[in-house]
């Protein structure tokens, strides 16, 4: 009897093991190529993403390179079943000057593109892009003080369109730039909060083009969000209004 016992309690504790294995391997597998979560640290995609939200990118948007592995093992050459990303897309990529960091922008530039801003207007490809002014967006940063920011709605040539901040009108650090050719493989990417935004137009040291080998997958759908500003126990800083929203 005790060595029947005993048996039962081996084969009980090997197929625990097998479950978790498997458990293991499965969620892997769908990290790398299907969806994988991130959260939100900054807030230079505010109005679009805020700090404490939570989402899923989708891994096979754009086909697959070694930054789709986790910590970027290099086990696929270049990019395979590769798809191009539409303009106003908002990306995940991993930041050329460290591969260790991930950023998330919206795609403004593609390759060939001409991108300039001039007094806080966007040109692509020397066409001024539409802007319309909206009501103010309410800010309110970390020590719960809030300002009202001037909005707009700005639609991209293919007629995607979103919501962009000025926080210091037009004329913010960023406001005034040359103008930007984007190489072939490489993309050019903004910030939707446009004067608190290390992107594509003032950060050369960080990156200017990003290459089509570093984008990581495109932002889908928010499946949580919470006010980072307040304890973790606190539920009435959910922000049950944006759960399960999509990505716009």
């Amino acid at each position: 009897m005790e060595k029947l016992v005993q048996k039962k309690k081996t084969g009980g504790l090997l197929d625990t093991l097998k479950t978790v294995f498997w458990a293991i391997v499965i969620a892997l597998m769908v990290r790398t190529f299907a969806f994988e979560p991130f959260n939100i640290p900054s807030g230079s995609m505010i109005p679009t993403l805020l700090v404490g939200d939570y989402l899923f990118v989708s891994k096979f948007s754009y086909g697959y390179s070694k930054h789709s592995m986790p910590f970027s093992l290099p086990v696929i050459p270049g990019r395979v079943f590769e798809s191009e990303p539409e303009r106003g897309d908002v990306v995940v990529f991993k930041l050329p000057s460290d591969t260790t960091q991930d950023y998330i922008k919206r795609v403004i530039g593609l390759p060939g593109d001409t991108v300039q801003v001039t007094n806080g207007r966007l040109y692509i490809n020397n066409k001024l892009i539409e802007r319309e002014r909206i009501e103010d967006y309410i800010l309110t940063d970390g020590s719960g003080r809030s300002a009202a920011v001037p909005q707009y709605i700005e639609t991209l040539p293919n007629g995607k369109v979103h919501r962009i901040l000025e926080l210091f009108g037009d004329q913010g650090p960023s406001d005034n730039t040359e103008a930007f050719t984007v190489p072939e493989g490489h993309y050019f990417m903004m910030g939707d909060n446009r004067d608190n935004s290390a992107d594509s137009r003032a950060f050369p040291s960080r990156f200017r083009f990003v290459p089509i080998e570093n984008l990581v997958g495109r932002a889908e759908f928010l499946f949580y969000s919470k006010d980072s500003s307040q304890p973790v126990y606190d539920l009435g800083s959910i922000r049950f209004d944006r759960l399960f929203q999509g990505v716009n």
